[in-house]
Formats: C-alpha cells, sequence, structure tokens
C-alpha cells in the first residue's frame, strides 16, 4: 500500500499564528517550533500508515516554499517532496499519481471566512469564497480533489476543530483529528504534543483500514470555477485575463475543461488579483 501526505502548517499541533509560521516576512520570529512541531504531526501520521500495513509513504511539503520540513526529520523511510517547482501543475498534491492507494492531509487549516477557523484563508488572503461548479471549497477540497483526479481517496484529515469539519462534510468516512480548537482566527486551546501525537496516528491507521469504502473526490469533464475575491481591485486585475468574467464589484468566474485547468486557473487567479502584495500561503 502506497499512502500520499500532503502538510501544511497552519493546521500543526500548537501553532496559531502566522508569526509562527515562518518566511521572509517573520524572520524575526522564532521558527523552529513551527517546523519541529510539522515534523512532529507529519511523523505520527507516517507512523499511523505503517501500523495499517503502507510499504512506502511520500510526504509533500505544502507550506509556503516548500522548505519547512528537512529529510533527516521524517521517520519511518517516508520520502520528502520539497523546494519551489514552476511547473508543479499539482500544487500542494505534487508528487501525486495513480500508484497511490490513498492519501493523507496533515496540518491543513478551513476554507477562508469559516468562523474560528484558525488562520483559516484560502491559499491567498485576498481570497473571499471559491467555489468549483458551484460548491464551496478550501484547500482541503481543493487537495482533495486533485487526489481524486488519479482515483486516490482522502482519508484522513489532521487540522484544528473547523478544519475537521470541513474535511467530514467533503468527504462521507473520513477519519480526522483535532489538534486544537479555534477561539478565534489567531486564538486557540491547543492540546499538547503528547496527546496530538496518538491521536493522528489512530485518525490516518483508521482512514486507511477503511480505505476502500471512501470514494474519491472528484469533479468530472468541464468545471467552471468561481472566485470571490475580498478586494474590488482584485476583480478589476483578473477580468483583464482571457476567458474571465466578471460576476460582480468582487467576483470573477471561468470555465475550464477539467479539474486541473481549473486548479491551474485559480492559482493564477489569486497571483493576478493580489497584484504581488500577498504571497500564497
Amino acid at each position: 500500500m502506497r499512502v500520499f501526505v500532503s502538510a501544511d502548517i497552519e493546521g500543526i499541533t500548537g501553532l496559531t499564528t502566522w508569526d509562527q509560521c515562518g518566511g521572509p516576512a517573520n524572520a524575526r520570529f522564532d521558527f523552529s517550533f513551527a517546523r519541529k512541531m510539522m515534523a512532529h504531526d507529519v511523523n505520527a501520521a507516517i507512523r499511523g500508515a505503517r501500523a495499517a500495513g503502507a510499504s512506502a509513504v511520500v510526504v509533500k511539503d505544502s507550506h509556503g516554499n516548500s522548505k519547512n520540513l528537512t529529510a533527516d526529520l521524517l521517520e519511518g523511510g517516508a520520502e520528502l517532496v520539497s523546494g519551489v517547482g514552476c511547473g508543479s501543475i499539482d500544487g500542494m498534491m505534487q508528487g501525486i499519481d495513480e500508484t497511490f492507494d490513498a492519501c493523507v492531509l496533515v496540518g491543513y487549516h478551513a476554507k477562508a471566512g469559516t468562523p474560528r477557523g484558525v488562520m483559516e484563508h484560502t491559499m491567498s488572503g485576498q481570497v473571499h469564497r471559491l467555489w468549483f461548479n458551484g460548491q464551496e471549497i478550501g484547500e482541503i477540497g481543493l487537495s482533495a480533489g486533485l487526489a481524486g483526479r488519479y482515483g486516490v481517496p482522502l482519508v484522513a484529515v489532521s487540522s484544528d476543530a473547523a478544519g475537521c469539519a470541513e474535511a467530514r462534510e467533503l468527504v462521507a468516512g473520513v477519519a480526522t483529528a483535532a489538534v486544537k480548537e479555534g477561539l478565534g482566527r489567531y486564538m486557540a486551546r491547543c492540546l499538547p504534543p503528547e496527546t496530538t501525537a496518538p491521536l493522528i496516528e489512530a485518525a490516518v491507521r483508521e482512514g486507511l483500514e477503511r480505505r476502500t469504502r471512501i470514494a474519491p473526490v472528484r469533479f468530472d469533464g468541464p468545471v467552471q470555477v468561481k472566485l470571490e475575491f475580498n478586494r474590488a481591485e482584485s476583480a478589476d486585475l483578473c477580468e483583464r485575463l482571457p476567458g474571465v468574467r466578471r460576476l460582480d464589484g468582487y467576483t470573477v468566474c471561468v470555465d475550464c475543461e477539467d479539474f486541473h485547468a481549473a486548479h491551474r486557473a485559480f492559482r493564477n487567479l489569486c497571483i493576478f488579483g493580489a497584484e504581488g502584495v500577498e504571497s500564497l500561503h
């Protein structure tokens, strides 16, 4: 059994603000705790996968510049997909393909606008809401859809309580591990690492054991992307792009031939709409 693990950082044990999450803008803060906790949660997922019988585990570092984890931090012989790739077509799921039996999301967060979602957002701070074929989704949905395009089911998610609820609403049967409960966007009641590790390990093991009963998330056929920005200026910029239609002051849409094209279109709209002000998370 081959397992693909995608790891973000905002839903990791003990983290509540972007000051902790690294990057040049936050260089004055100590990033070592976030990296340690990210490895802590990912290793718990690896142990859960191995306990369920995984013969291979591949981990994608999916936060920011994808240089948060290092290979020496990973346990259990897991491989690491790291670094920035301009040709990346699968984004936070780069490296997944039809050879995998299941995927797991570690440290993910709730979609933009979710009440009490810790550091909630959808790819960019400019995004207010996102729909694919009329279904509102966030990064959990995007990653599940990318896996589903290869026929790979999402079987387990670790996040805050809000992100776990979002995953369960999206995927029937998915196992979840809530490592903290949001009290606001930048405040949470955090479980200790010695508690979250077995929670994540158990969720991954449980999800993998019932993987054949969990359907992949699929967006078959043409996909319409509808994106509502926080600023009218972002929609002003994006409506200049070929194929993009302006729906109202804040919202644009574009019709795409399939999910991969829709995912690329969404990321391009985020970049263009941000006007270089804000980097992707």
